[in-house]
Order: C-alpha cells, then structure tokens, then sequence
C-alpha cells in the first residue's frame, strides 16, 4: 500500500507536457493483448516501437508495468490501477474530438435565425418551402438585415444573412458571393413616362426610394450622376413591401433590384422598364460565423439559402 500511495503520487507530478497521448493508446492496447506482437499488429507499427513506447512510459510512471514471466507478459499491481482510469480518459477524448455528427433534417428540431431584409419577398416563401420538406420540425426565425447584423452573425446569435457584399464585415465571419441582383425601374402600366422613356423621362418624374441604411451609397445614384441625371425623390421608405402598392396609386418611379418586384407585377398592375443608364449587376453575399463553418446544420441551411437565392434571381430576370 505504501508502495502504491507513493508511485500515485509521482503520477501526480507527471509533467503533463511531457506526456504523449499515444502512449496511453499503447498501454491500453498491450493491457489487452499481453504480447507486443499483437499490440504491433493491431496499431499498424513496429515491434520495436511498442517496446520503445512502453519503456517511455515505464520511465514516466516509474512502474515496469508490464513484465514477462515465463514466456508471458504480467501486468504490476499498478498497471491494473491505471489502465481502470486510462480507459474512460481515452473514451472520453475519443467522444470530445469525434466529428460533430451529422444533421438529419427529418428529425432535427433545431432552430435557425436567419438575418435578410424584405428586399426578395419571395424567398421566405421558397426557403420555407424546402424546409418544411426536408426538416418539417425546424422552426426558422426570420429577423430583418440591422446594422449590427455582421457582428451578430459573427457572435453566433443569427446562423446566416445575406448582404450586399460592399458591407464591411467584422473578424469571424465567412462568407461566399452569391447571385448578382439586375436592376428595372418600376411604373404602373399606364404611366405616362413609359411613351417617351429614357434618361429624361426618368429624371422628370418623381421617385420613391427604400432607406436601407445611412452607411451604403445608392448604386441607383452613382449610376444616375455619371449619366449627369439626378432623380427627385417624392418618398422614403423604409420596407420594400411597400413600394408596390404605392407605385400602383401614383405617378411615382422606382429603380430597384428586379427581385424585389418580379412577383408583384401582374398583382398591382405594375411595368419593368430597363434603367436608363447602365447598371451593374448587384452583388450579395452569404455570411456565417466562423466557428459554424463546419457545423452540419449551419451548412445544410445555407445550401438551401443560396439554392433558393440564385433561383428566384434567374426567376426575376426572365419574367422581366
């Protein structure tokens, strides 16, 4: 007994730093097989690496640990201790570095907060749709684009946004570009504009425009200054939801990108008419945070939001 409480207590003032995992692994090995043959067979390594590893650990405990006599290798008094503790360690660092296991949309209940402004009115619908196809008990929280939105999908406190890519982002976030958004301007079927339509047409009649933030340059202005036009803006909004029915009670104009309107042409009795200067495609962005870049159900609902975004764009340019 005085011999036990003293090698625990030289385990005790083991320099953990000095120690190799894989010793532990060899030690459990050898405990069960009881023959360095075996032991070497069934880790794919030498006989003399096991020999080697095993006086390593002999030299760290202080204990032979394994002995040969009579042809056959007895394991000390001690040996017998410690492999009843190294067991559990061992299974317990195999579950916390094992691969996260993988999502099951069928049977998840998982809920997913996704950050997107009501600038693509039909992707909530088709995003949903798939969902509740695939994942019929994952709930989805669907939260309006902030400006402090890049810093929550960093903290982990929303899963996914999608951005116009000229939006800085903070460390520990990633990203991956997605489909570029075409622009229309957008009258009521009877606007008078629509006869003689063009740079002057455009300039001449009244606008409505969405605020999305202070931070972000209009592309619409920028676009209108190098084609030495400036519109007159009418209203400020602040949801796209609003534009369509405001467009079918006016004489006012709207430049936005197609996807914000494709859908509600035919609905409020509303034209696409092309931009009459040239326009650069959009250009948006999916951003996570960087610790759920690998996380299973983090990148099943990105698939799907980059799925559905890319198809309701090549919706909105065909219709338009």
């Amino acid at each position: 007994m005085r011999q036990m409480n003293r090698l625990q207590r030289d385990m005790n003032e083991i320099d953990l730093r000095r120690l190799d995992l894989n010793l532990l692994v060899i030690f459990d090995v050898l405990m069960a097989e009881r023959n360095v043959t075996r032991a070497a067979a069934k880790l794919a390594r030498s006989q003399s690496a096991i020999s080697h590893s095993l006086a390593r650990m002999r030299e760290q405990v202080g204990d032979p640990l394994i002995i040969r006599i009579g042809g056959r290798m007895v394991a000390t008094p001690f040996a017998e201790l410690l492999i009843e503790d190294v067991r559990p360690i061992l299974r317990d660092i195999q579950r916390v570095l094992a691969p996260p296991p993988p999502f099951e949309p069928a049977s998840s209940t998982r809920t997913f907060r996704l950050a997107i402004s009501d600038f693509a009115p039909s992707l909530f619908p088709r995003v949903m749709a798939r969902v509740q196809r695939e994942a019929p008990r994952v709930v989805v929280d669907w939260v309006g684009e902030q400006a402090n939105t890049p810093l929550a999908v960093a903290d982990g406190q929303v899963d996914a946004a999608i951005l116009v890519s000229s939006i800085a982002l903070p460390e520990g976030v990633e990203w991956t570009e997605t489909a570029k958004v075409g622009w229309a301007t957008f009258v009521k079927k009877d606007h008078p504009a629509i006869a003689s339509w063009g740079a002057a047409a455009w300039a001449r009649w009244p606008h409505v425009i969405v605020q999305v933030g202070n931070s972000l340059r209009s592309p619409v202005n920028e676009a209108a200054t190098r084609g030495t036009r400036k519109r007159k803006i009418a209203v400020r909004l602040l949801n796209f939801s609003a534009v369509a029915p405001l467009l079918e009670r006016t004489q006012l104009l709207a430049t936005l990108p197609c996807i914000v309107m494709h859908e509600a042409l035919e609905r409020h009795g509303l034209r696409a008419l092309p931009t009459p200067f040239p326009m650069k495609p959009l250009p948006h962005r999916i951003i996570w945070s960087r610790r759920l870049d690998s996380d299973p159900g983090n990148r099943w609902i990105r698939s799907i939001l980059a799925q559905c975004f890319a198809e309701i764009v090549q919706r909105s340019e065909q219709r338009l």
